[in-house]
């Protein structure tokens, strides 16, 4: 199928950009991974696409006194490569190989997954777990706050998301990711991220969070509590359990999805443990 027709602009600053997008029905393309599809199958018809991809200053890496500073559209695999990345999240490092393929992950940013919204993405999970704050032409707004649904954020319809600030984790904090898909590439069933930072033998801080079993990413603080308070990985596995709502679809049920969230989250926790350790 072909989408309907559209205008299309490619402005050369973020101002232009976001003039831009005031008047029309207009819609951002970054990578156009997940918009092109959609336009595709007719699901979107905007009247005007306003191409970014071609404003400076938005496809780096760098390092702070905070920590990293990555452009809304730095592609997957730059991500995936970057030594600094792998020297301060390499969570986010292994979590590339689970997004799509390599020719989608050289075409798609980090910018346009997360404004999608996808459920099942990897992405907007791991915004929630490293506390990132996305930095937006207008404010600065944290993961915790900037999805209101599936598909669906904060960002006004002439907002454009810029950068991605992800604070430095504590020295020796431990992590795991653990992904359950139907096949190589596809979108997760299921998806389980979580950090562990130790004090002596104690849980200092714990973050887990899990994709795909919830209209957005979810924060299982219930679990991160039983893990504070010394409770088994077993028991905080079936916490989570009882934390999430999936939904059931043609690709797997809400019980099904639910036991991945345990079993991921049982595998995500002991090796975030055995890292921090």
């Amino acid at each position: 199928m072909k989408p309907p027709a559209f205008e299309y602009l490619a402005p050369t600053s973020i101002e232009a950009a976001v003039a831009a997008l005031g008047g029309e029905e207009a819609k951002v393309l970054a990578g156009g991974q997940s918009l092109v599809p959609m336009m595709n199958f007719r699901l979107l018809a905007p009247s005007l696409l306003v191409d970014i991809s071609r404003i400076p200053g938005l496809d780096d890496i760098r390092e702070d006194d905070d920590g990293l500073r990555i452009g809304a559209m730095t592609k997957h695999h730059q991500v995936e490569t970057s030594h600094l990345m792998q020297k301060h999240f390499p969570i986010v490092t292994a979590t590339m190989a689970h997004v799509a393929h390599l020719a989608i992950r050289n075409r798609g940013t980090i910018g346009g997954s997360l404004c999608h919204g996808d459920p099942a993405a990897e992405w907007p999970g791991l915004a929630l777990l490293l506390n990132a704050q996305l930095k937006t032409t207008r404010r600065v707004i944290p993961a915790g706050d900037f999805y209101e649904g599936a598909l669906a954020t904060d960002l006004a319809d002439d907002e454009i998301l810029t950068e991605i600030q992800l604070p430095s984790l504590a020295p020796g904090t431990g992590w795991g990711f653990e992904e359950m898909a139907r096949r190589s590439g596809d979108f997760a069933l299921a998806a389980v991220g979580a950090t562990v930072h130790l004090s002596g033998d104690t849980v200092a801080e714990a973050r887990i969070v899990a994709i795909g079993a919830h209209e957005t990413p979810l924060r299982l603080t219930t679990a991160e509590g039983l893990l504070k308070d010394r409770a088994s990985i077993a028991a905080v596995a079936v916490a989570a359990m009882d934390e999430v709502s999936p939904n059931s679809d043609l690709h797997g049920s809400a019980d099904y999805r639910r036991h991945l969230v345990g079993v991921l989250t049982r595998r995500a926790l002991t090796a975030a443990w055995e890292r921090a350790a």
